[in-house]
């Protein structure tokens, strides 16, 4: 996810040349991906060698709202790069990374 997301995030800042395909096609990856790893985090899930937080598990609800908060980012970044428009594309860039942060920040160990 992070490979196709950072490639969302180079066109957006103007490190990498606009390219409406490629940024249409990375979207459509990260807008896939970002419905899968939440299954990853159900009951008894807690144990063994994991980045995870206990966090997730203790704040189940928290972790619900973080997650449906960046899936639906996500689905404006899709949105906005199939729209074939730069501008599009960084306006929503900054809030589906924002909300891929605070997810890592608050509920994966460094």
């Amino acid at each position: 996810m992070a490979a196709h997301f950072g490639r969302l995030g180079a066109m957006a800042s103007g490190r990498a040349p606009y390219d409406a395909k490629a940024a249409a096609d990375n979207a459509e990856i990260v807008a896939t991906l970002a419905k899968l790893p939440w299954a990853a985090f159900g009951e008894g899930t807690d144990k063994g060698d994991t980045r995870a937080k206990p966090e997730i598990w203790k704040e189940a609800a928290k972790y619900k709202e973080a997650s449906d908060k960046m899936q639906a980012e996500i689905v404006k970044l899709n949105t906005a790069a199939k729209a074939g428009n730069v501008d599009a594309l960084k306006a929503a860039f900054g809030p589906a990374g924002a909300s891929c942060k605070a997810c890592h920040d608050n509920f994966r160990k460094d």
